[in-house]
Formats: C-alpha cells, structure tokens, sequence
C-alpha cells in the first residue's frame, strides 16, 4: 500500500498598504483647464513631489466616479478650485466644491478668464431645492476668498503656475502645523494630572516633572507622521 503525504498549502492573504492621501484636490471643469491650468498646475505640484488629485490623471477604467472622487475630497489636505466660464455647468464641479468646503477643507480660488462676479448657478430644473442651495452657498463661499486671477490670452502662464504651486505648498505647511498643534492640544488635555503635594517626593515640582515625562511619553508613542 503506498503512502501518500498530503501538502498542506497555506494561503496568505496579499498585505494591503493604505493608499497615500492626496494633498491637494484639484476642482476643475475639464473643457475649460484640462489641458492648461489645471493639467500644468498638476504637473508642476507632482514634479514638487507632492500627491495631488485630478480626475483624469488619478481615475482609471472600472473606478466608480462618486466613490473615487469623494475619497479623494475626504483625505486631501487643501483643495484647488479653477474656476472658469463654463464651471457653473457642471454638476461635478459644484459637487467637489460643495463637498470640499462642507468638510472645511482650505480652498484656493484660481478665476481662469472670468470674474468672481460672473459666476453663477442657473436654477434649470435639474437640481432638488436643497442641494441647489448647498451649491449656491459653496460658490459665494469661493467668490468672495481672495484667490489668483488669469487672463489666458495676456497672461504669464510660468508665473501663473509657480505662484499657485508656492501657494498651495505654503497651506500645507499650515495644514499640518495645524494638526500637530491640535494633536498636541489632544494630548495634554488628556493626560491625567497627578496629585500635587508639598514636601518630599510628592513635591508639586517632582509630581509636574512626572507628569511632563508622561506626556512626553505619550506624545513620542502616539503622534501620527503628518
């Protein structure tokens, strides 16, 4: 009788990476800036070695629209909004731009070949009266942020790009200056502050110095990288 031996195959399963979060959104209407300020702005800011999101850059075959988009908005640092004559049309675009500020994101205005006076939605029926005045509000809100504006027929286009590359590098450096203050923030308002007495090792010196160890320790272990 022969003996077989049996193999025992042991299946892994792949280690899954989280996805880098983009720092920057880039809210465009494709028509108007795909092929210049927007598409030259995401050149320049991943040539910074920086992990911006634009759609047709970022988005391949079989991606679902909604769920790529909104994951990009909901992880991005600062958001990029090139407003331009026929950004008003698009559904997507005041989508991002509502979205963007809803989640209190930073966004820099850049007015391509329009004036922030210029930019309005037209009510056609096509959208539900709430979501009309979410799209409204999120519009004014970007009008009237002080932003770039650019003439495409007159302007600097090298100029125009560097300027808003060096803007958006400066907010994410705000960004996350402002998440380590509030991670900081965090930390000692949660650290327990020992009792405090007034003679020997229980001194309030010796017991503050203790609890700065703490802290300390727990700042070290728990601070995410931003």
């Amino acid at each position: 009788m022969h003996r077989f031996s049996r193999r025992i195959l042991c299946y892994r399963r792949p280690t899954q990476t989280r996805a880098r979060p983009y720092d920057v959104f880039i809210n465009h209407r494709g028509i108007d800036t795909k092929r210049s300020v927007a598409g030259l702005l995401y050149d320049n800011l991943t040539r910074l070695k920086l992990h911006p999101f634009m759609d047709i850059k970022n988005m391949n075959p079989g991606d679902k629209l909604f769920e790529k988009i909104d994951g990009a908005i909901r992880t991005c640092k600062v958001g990029v909004a090139v407003l331009s004559p026929h950004y008003c049309e698009s559904y997507f675009c005041l989508h991002e731009l509502t979205s963007l500020l809803e989640l209190e994101k930073k966004v820099i205005p850049i007015f391509v070949d329009i004036k922030p006076s210029e930019l309005q939605i037209i009510d056609n029926g096509s959208y539900g009266v709430k979501e009309l005045q979410r799209f409204r509000w999120a519009l004014e809100e970007a009008k009237y942020t002080v932003g770039l504006t650019f003439d495409s027929c007159n302007g600097d286009w090298p100029d125009l790009i560097t300027r808003a590359s060096n803007i958006v590098t400066e907010s994410l450096i705000e960004v996350d200056k402002e998440c380590r203050e509030r991670a900081d923030g965090n930390l000692f308002s949660l650290a327990p502050l020992p009792l405090l007495g007034f003679n020997g090792k229980n001194s309030a010196l010796s017991g503050l110095q203790k609890w700065g160890k703490v802290v300390s320790g727990q700042i070290l272990q728990t601070l995410p990288d931003i």
